[in-house]
């Protein structure tokens, strides 16, 4: 398997990097989009990244317009609303798609780990009801699905995208991967 840390990536900016920028860290993967019934979710994130960047923890901010078209800005658009409307200042990265033909490096990596999805049960019969369940299990379900990525450049931990940023179940594994040496 492909290490997570050294896919290519672009930042929001158009700078080419990979997630080994943050190596060492804990890094929380979560894609994003500004037009979901989720959206608000980027406020707790920010509390979150705040609360817990001092210990080595960073938010990785992954756009995608890969549900419903919820986000359909460019990368300056959704820089823009993440910080006038959440003062958002983890990194955000450029647009990719996350599920798919065109299932960008970094989330066929991370979908490949097997890890079970932490509280996906609510989430997946809600989409269920409404038709938009993916037949596929490795899939990302929905916006705001979160990759919890260890010091060791490991996937530890898959969350549900109804899984919030005080969800104790996200905030205990966080703190033990922050406690890792």
């Amino acid at each position: 398997m492909t290490d997570v840390l050294n896919v290519p990536v672009k930042l929001a900016d158009g700078r080419a990097t990979t997630l080994s920028e943050y190596g060492g860290k804990v890094i929380l993967v979560v894609n994003v989009a500004s037009k979901c019934g989720l959206t608000v979710q980027y406020e707790g994130l920010e509390k979150l990244y705040e609360d817990k960047r001092e210990r080595g923890f960073v938010i990785a901010a992954f756009p995608a317009n890969n549900f419903k078209g919820q986000e359909p800005g460019t990368d300056a658009e959704i820089v823009e609303f993440c910080t006038l409307t959440y003062d958002v200042k983890f990194p955000i990265f450029s647009k990719i798609s996350v599920k798919g033909d065109d299932q960008h490096p970094l989330y066929r990596t991370l979908t490949a780990s097997g890890l079970p999805t932490t509280g996906e049960g609510p989430m997946r019969e809600r989409l269920r009801d409404r038709g938009l369940d993916s037949e596929e299990k490795t899939d990302v379900l929905w916006n705001f699905e979160k990759f919890l990525i260890g010091r060791n450049g490991k996937v530890v931990a898959r969350f549900a995208p109804d899984v919030t940023a005080d969800d104790q179940r996200l905030v205990s594994a966080i703190d033990r991967e922050l406690a890792a040496s």
